[in-house]
């Protein structure tokens, strides 16, 4: 069965690691742990963590005691934030059809599925990082 919204195996690693983080913080975590802890092949979350490192949210350490951790608060981060580094950015005002201009006089598209749409954009915008840790503030 398919799902109305799909979210990729790496943007979906990338929020979990992310939480994952936000519960430990400051702590670090190295990609064993963490894959151990998701259920994850630590190749693939190598990977994540290394998309993350690249965009800025997270930092790496070497050795015994090294690992990744959050760089910024997990307040700072919205899931729109992951999904657009793992996906693509979003035009919440674009096609859902990928198409420049409508074939048809009026799109069929406006309306209720366009604030479906909208609401998914801004659901995905106001849910934070720190929204998946145990320590609600």
């Amino acid at each position: 069965m398919n799902s109305l919204v799909n979210i990729s195996e790496g943007t979906s690693l990338a929020i979990h690691g992310l939480g994952l983080l936000a519960n430990i913080a400051p702590n670090r975590i190295n990609v064993k742990s963490a894959a151990e802890n998701l259920k994850a092949s630590e190749a693939h979350l190598a990977k994540v963590f290394g998309k993350l490192q690249k965009s800025g949210l997270v930092s790496s350490t070497r050795g015994p005691a090294g690992g990744f951790a959050l760089e910024k608060a997990p307040e700072e981060i919205s899931f729109m934030d992951v999904y657009e580094i793992f996906e693509a950015p979003v035009d919440s005002e674009a096609c859902p059809m990928g198409r420049k201009h409508c074939p048809s006089d009026s799109c069929f598209f406006e309306g209720r599925i366009h604030k479906v749409i909208m609401d998914i954009h801004g659901i995905m915008k106001d849910t934070m990082i720190s929204d998946l840790s145990g320590d609600k503030k």
